[in-house]
């Protein structure tokens, strides 16, 4: 990894939380927090640094692997939403985590026995 590119790495990662933070604060942006928490800058930066620091391999495989495991990020966030107005923000996101981690497990757990 390149040490000179980690301010870069910051810079980007505080802007979109600051900008989510912001948006997401107020309840009609939500859509608008939503779009820019997944604008894909971060991916962009980590595919081309792993392009350049693995070659073409290495990021299809980084690629691919967030394809795999967008089906555990959907169950944590399920969880959020169903459970957030039922038992407030903090177990839903401990449990949401943990299904996350043990779906991820999982998945990774599958693709290796291929």
């Amino acid at each position: 990894m390149d040490l000179k590119l980690v301010p870069l790495y910051f810079f980007v990662g505080g802007a979109i939380v600051t900008l989510v933070t912001y948006f997401g604060s107020q309840a009609n942006k939500g859509a608008l927090a939503a779009f820019i928490a997944f604008f894909p800058a971060l991916t962009v930066i980590t595919l081309c640094t792993i392009y350049w620091s693995g070659g073409a391999e290495s990021a299809v495989s980084y690629a691919k692997s967030l394809v795999y495991l967008l089906p555990a990020w959907l169950l944590y966030i399920a969880a959020v939403i169903y459970l957030t107005p039922r038992l407030g923000l903090w177990p839903p996101l401990i449990i949401g985590v943990i299904l996350y981690t043990l779906a991820s497990y999982l998945t990774v757990r599958i693709m290796h026995l291929k």
